[in-house]
């Protein structure tokens, strides 16, 4: 039997418990991704059951976590998905996980909530990845520094990446606080380092190949640390079900989920990927048939009532895109029948008259919404904002790196999470919704419904919810 058979009766009415680290970090860079997916590798390479989650909006981080573990990855975030979802999500993972591992984002105590703040509500203890070049005591002096910081939070260990030789690693382990061991020391090594571009993390989609070399390299250097071993035996963590279940209660009409019979083309390609799992299992739970197509290869929509281009990097694939002059023109021949079409960040450039990419090279596009976009440099635009959309408010997040000029008036503006300025524009031209915005759709499954609906005007009643499925 093994230790996933054995840990399936750890559910105990509305509660289950399981092994849990929060795998945080100083700062941005600092390797907690190259981390939690060579543990997630030696996990599953021994036939264990390991459920990542990612802190915050990440579409590529998942995805690398993902092919590491074999698990489907989640994103946990307080205030884009709120604190039912993640407790529910974590509560469903732990009933047949052997461990869960939560990757945080940023520093441990950057942004409101901060990863800090997730860790510290479920109780979970953290483990401190921290990239050592250049240091050697000062690393452990930073330790005692995140330690002493919050009073609510519970610090496991340190994971020492790119150490340089075993002398550094002792003056590392000799400088630390009695109460915080030294769980493993990771040497430097460009083979075990993810590859990244503008946004963050090279799609994994595009590298599978070199990714398994890197998660296995990774998860051999960590094997001969112990530190898998380690982690797993830390003391269980209770993971609670929220009450009534993650849900919204699901939207309906005449007794019947609102997106009954409906069915809805998703980009999906190499072009269009950044695409949370928690939208498509809403749609699906209120009805909706998905039909997942690719602008860049097929020569048609397949049939459908309502149209996602969700967000991803037409930047880079603007060539084929517009050279698919097939699948543009039956995207305009869905677009002038006045069917739903929502488009994000990189749908909406899709969606415009043209695109320039880094290379300064203009493309034709969608023509949909008057405009034109343009790629930039490093700095962009992030941020979490609510789109107060006519069908109501949803919550999400925005990061992009390109401009939109020449277009309309929007109908409104994203709502910044702490901030008055007006965020991100919101667009729509005839049943065309585009923005740069990147919505989260459990948020308000009312609102989604309505955005996809095929007839305006409908009155939308509700149902229980039964909980996640």
């Amino acid at each position: 039997m093994t230790a996933h058979d054995s840990s399936r009766d750890r559910g105990r009415g509305d509660a289950a418990t399981c092994p849990a680290v929060f795998i945080a970090a100083p700062a941005s860079g600092q390797g907690k991704t190259t981390v939690t997916a060579a543990l997630a590798r030696i996990l599953r390479n021994q036939g264990k059951v390991v459920r990542v989650f990612k802190t915050g909006p990440d579409y590529l981080d998942p995805l690398v976590l993902a092919q590491a573990s074999g698990q489907p990855v989640d994103q946990l975030d307080l205030w884009m998905a709120g604190e039912a979802y993640c407790r529910q999500r974590l509560y469903e993972a732990a009933l047949n996980a052997d461990l869960i591992l939560v990757e945080g984002a940023m520093g441990l105590f950057d942004g409101e909530p901060s990863s800090a703040d997730l860790a510290a509500l479920f109780d979970l203890p953290m483990v401190i990845v921290m990239d050592v070049k250049g240091m050697a005591q000062t690393a452990a002096a930073l330790v005692a520094g995140l330690v002493g910081f919050r009073d609510d939070i519970r610090i496991a260990g340190l994971i020492a990446n790119a150490c340089g030789s075993p002398r550094h690693r002792e003056l590392i382990d000799a400088a630390l606080p009695p109460a915080i061991p030294l769980l493993a020391a990771v040497e430097r090594n460009a083979n075990l380092a993810l590859p990244e571009r503008h946004l963050g993390l090279v799609q994994a989609e595009e590298i599978r190949e070199d990714l398994e070399s890197r998660f296995e390299a990774g998860a051999k250097a960590l094997l001969a640390e112990g530190l898998a071993e380690a982690l797993l035996q830390l003391p269980p963590v209770t993971f609670a079900a929220a009450p009534g279940g993650a849900m919204e209660p699901l939207p309906s009409l005449h007794g019947r989920t609102i997106l009954h019979g409906h069915t809805i083309a998703v980009a999906r390609d190499a072009a269009f990927s950044f695409i949370y799992q928690a939208n498509l299992d809403l749609l699906e739970r209120m009805g909706a048939t998905l039909r997942c197509f690719s602008p860049l290869t097929d020569e048609c929509l397949p049939p459908c009532d309502a149209l996602w281009l969700p967000g991803g990097y037409p930047e880079l694939h603007a060539t084929p895109l517009a050279a698919n002059e097939s699948m543009r023109e039956d995207i305009r021949r869905f677009f002038a029948t006045d069917k739903p079409i929502l488009a994000e960040c990189g749908g909406m450039l899709y969606c415009l008259e043209t695109l320039t990419d880094y290379d300064d090279r203009t493309h034709t596009m969608l023509g949909l919404l008057p405009g034109h976009g343009a790629m930039r440099g490093r700095r962009g635009c992030q941020g979490m904002q609510t789109a107060d959309l006519p069908e109501g408010p949803i919550r999400g997040h925005a990061h992009h790196r390109s401009v939109a000029e020449g277009t309309p008036e929007p109908i409104a503006h994203g709502r910044r999470q702490r901030h008055p300025a007006p965020g991100e524009a919101i667009y729509r031209q005839r049943r065309l919704t585009a923005t740069y915005l990147h919505l989260f759709f459990p948020d308000n499954p009312a609102a989604v419904a309505r955005l996809f609906e095929q007839g305006p005007g409908q009155t939308i009643e509700t149902e229980e919810s039964h909980g996640c499925d």
